[in-house]
């Protein structure tokens, strides 16, 4: 099992060449407040001085540090070109250069965070890479993270707080960390920030180890014994008390070494039972194995999660593509596939088929059947018109004449009328359904070919060309739905079978009302002068030439028509002269005004103009479902034909045509400026992804898993 550390190590190496974080390795993280002694603790582990030291927030940047234990007569043939004897370190950034002098990586720890994060104090949460290399330490991986505060010194901004705990959490919030909580031992443990941090992400404390600090900077008849024993703070994984150096002591150049020597001295000295589970070396011992357990559990989990990976980043490359060698076969490839599966999208058989809403085909269906059917059948056929309306149109189409019918020119002048407000929606269903081919092409872009967006001058060239068809073939179109309409309206076919049949029923209906109203009559009434001869005429109204037929009739009504000037043509003039003040002595004595045109008011219609309505209202609303009728049926098959299949049978010649030529082809495959980066990093993140599965696969055959 002591293998296992440097197995993790040697992950961690091979996804830092690719600069990502997405597998979260086995670690320890160390947490605590400022002058909480977190530096000294990593500084005892590693057994040197490496860490920077000041006032105020020093660690502004975390520093993963990877401790690799090497054996003295291993370290010429190690790999990182170590030497006998001596203890090395290495940082990522600065690749393959080997650094022995601890005084040295000090001062690069401080460049590259000021490089970073600015010497104003600030914080960053992009990490150094430290890895020490010694026979004094053990196998570890651990994460120094900026100190706990909570009032902004100097330059540093006023959330200051909310950003280091917000770094903390981020890094503590990785299940597969270990959290090694540090406080003081003068201060009271029941308001350690650390533990606290580390209670909000691990309730359990399952992975949560504290290590109390400044044991021998207690209150002078106070002790740290029950805090040892775990009976002021119970955490499962234990705790562990240790004695740091002082300032003075670092000031003094005094040793990690000796104070170590004079760590285990004084616990011998103040707790005496407790002394072989406290101090420097228990804790590194303890890390170590805690650490192996931890990676032990880790890797099933591990191993998953990088099969899934590097299967999803297969994936990933593919839809990069491989670099165009042969430009002439790859665009015709790519054109002839978007034709393909334009057209399966119109058809209903394409490989990617959306699931949230109606798309290609489908969606012009619904257009065809729902949208546009609805909105004919939505369509009164006597919208528009009212009853004076048709009255008005029956007298124009009557002349000068009286009728004894109903005029024929009325009905075809009202009906074309009705049949022209099919042409409006008619015209939107071909905007409809060509909204939705535009629809088509960029589907076709997203799902269906996804090679299109390693070209985007190639995408772009493909979508104008086959907007331009769609917009050549609109009008076309357009044209066809008018003439559609227009063809309805140029001939009023009263011979159609359905028509006629409508209009005997009508008749049928209209002479049984007729000898209804005829049986209804009183009997003192002559029949023969109920229908026509008598006083109201065939229409049912007064009639002079009725009057005069009658001669027993005729003589009484003269008379007493001139005795009270209403009775004939001289009374009505003599009416007709008082209404415009046409008496004795007025300048307009004798004269009668023509243009008074009587108009049109609410008035109750007489038996014969409500009957004549009647009759032109019925008329044209059978002969306008005739007419819906044709045109509902007729609009989507000239939209397929013109548009939709006109399309289908021309898209793939058209982008031919257009686009496979020999002076267009280098620059419409032209990748766009990130694909070729964007594939790079893919290939460097599947090759880093191979590579943890063949370490891992390692284990397994070395039976350590």
């Amino acid at each position: 099992m002591e293998a296992l550390i440097p197995v993790i190590n040697k992950l961690q190496d091979v996804f830092n060449t690719v600069g990502s974080d997405i597998i979260q390795l086995p670690q320890i993280a160390v947490v605590g407040t400022q002058s909480s002694g977190k530096s000294s603790v990593l500084e005892s582990l590693v057994g040197r001085d490496l860490l920077p030291r000041g006032t105020g927030v020093v660690t502004r940047r975390p520093l993963i540090l990877q401790l690799v234990h090497v054996e003295p007569g291993d370290a010429k043939k190690n790999d990182d070109g170590g030497r006998d004897g001596e203890d090395w370190g290495k940082f990522l950034h600065t690749k393959n250069q080997i650094f022995t002098d601890f005084e040295e990586i000090r001062q690069e720890i401080e460049n590259e965070t000021e490089r970073i994060s600015g010497n104003n104090k600030g914080i960053s949460d992009d990490p150094i890479h430290l890895k020490i290399f010694s026979p004094n330490v053990v196998n570890l991986t651990l994460v120094d993270l900026p100190g706990i505060t909570k009032v902004p010194v100097g330059d540093q901004p006023n959330d200051i707080e909310v950003q280091i705990k917000d770094l903390i959490v981020k890094h503590i919030s990785n299940p597969n960390c270990i959290i090694l909580a540090v406080s003081a031992a003068n201060t009271d443990m029941a308001t350690s920030e650390a533990l606290k941090v580390a209670r909000e992400v691990d309730p359990d404390g399952r992975r949560t180890l504290a290590v109390v600090t400044k044991l021998d900077l207690m209150d002078a008849g106070t002790d740290a014994m029950d805090v040892l024993m775990g009976r002021v703070i119970p955490v499962k994984l234990g705790l562990i008390g240790v004695v740091n150096r002082s300032q003075l002591d670092i000031n003094n150049k005094k040793s990690v070494a000796d104070a170590v020597r004079d760590e285990h001295a004084f616990l011998q000295k103040k707790y005496p039972s407790l002394a072989n589970r406290n101090g420097t070396k228990y804790l590194a011992r303890t890390l170590n194995r805690l650490l192996m357990h931890h990676i032990r559990e880790c890797l099933p989990e591990l191993k998953t999660r990088i099969n899934v990976l590097a299967s999803q980043y297969q994936s990933l490359l593919s839809s990069y593509g491989e670099p165009v060698e042969d430009q002439s076969a790859t665009l015709l490839q790519l054109i002839t596939k978007f034709a393909s599966e334009y057209c399966n999208t119109i058809e209903g058989t394409a490989k990617y088929i959306e699931t949230t809403e109606l798309c290609g085909g489908a969606r012009i269906c619904y257009i065809f059947h729902e949208t546009f059917g609805r909105t004919l059948e939505s369509v009164d056929p006597l919208g528009g018109l009212s009853t004076i309306d048709i009255l008005t149109a029956i007298r124009n189409a009557t002349g000068p004449r009286p009728s004894l019918f109903v005029p024929e020119v009325s009905f075809e002048l009202l009906v074309k009328k009705q049949v022209k407000r099919l042409e409006e929606p008619s015209l939107r269903c071909v905007e409809l359904v060509h909204e939705e081919m535009q629809r088509i092409i960029q589907h076709c872009s997203n799902y269906s070919t996804q090679e299109l967006q390693r070209f985007p001058k190639l995408h772009e060239a493909i979508v104008e060309v086959v907007t331009s068809l769609l917009r050549k073939r609109l009008p076309i179109t357009n044209e066809m739905v008018h003439n559609l309409v227009a063809i309805e309206l140029a001939y009023i076919n009263t011979k159609h079978p359905d028509f006629a049949d409508a209009v005997g029923v009508m008749n049928n209906n209209i002479e049984e009302q007729r000898r209804n109203r005829m049986r209804e009559l009183p009997a003192a009434v002559p029949r023969d002068k109920s229908i026509g001869a008598g006083p109201t005429g065939l229409c049912g109204e007064p009639s002079a030439s009725g009057a005069e037929l009658d001669g027993a009739k005729a003589p009484a009504a003269g008379p007493q028509g001139e005795q009270d000037g209403t009775g004939n043509w001289r009374g009505m003039l003599r009416k007709g002269e008082e209404a415009n003040g046409s008496r004795p002595g007025s300048p307009f004595q004798g004269a009668v005004n023509l243009l008074d045109v009587p108009v049109p008011v609410a008035r109750k219609l007489s038996s014969r103009e409500q009957r004549d309505c009647d009759v032109i209202e019925r008329l044209i609303k059978s002969y306008f479902l005739i007419v819906r009728k044709n045109i509902q049926d007729s609009v989507p098959k000239a939209v397929m034909h013109f548009l939709v299949n006109h399309l289908k049978d021309s898209l793939q010649s058209e982008l031919v045509g257009q686009l496979y030529k020999s002076g267009l082809l280098s620059n419409l495959l032209t990748e766009s400026e990130d694909m070729a980066q964007r594939r790079m990093e893919a290939a460097d993140m599947m090759q880093a992804l191979q590579k943890a599965s063949q370490v891992i696969a390692e284990i397994r055959e070395t039976h350590m898993w």
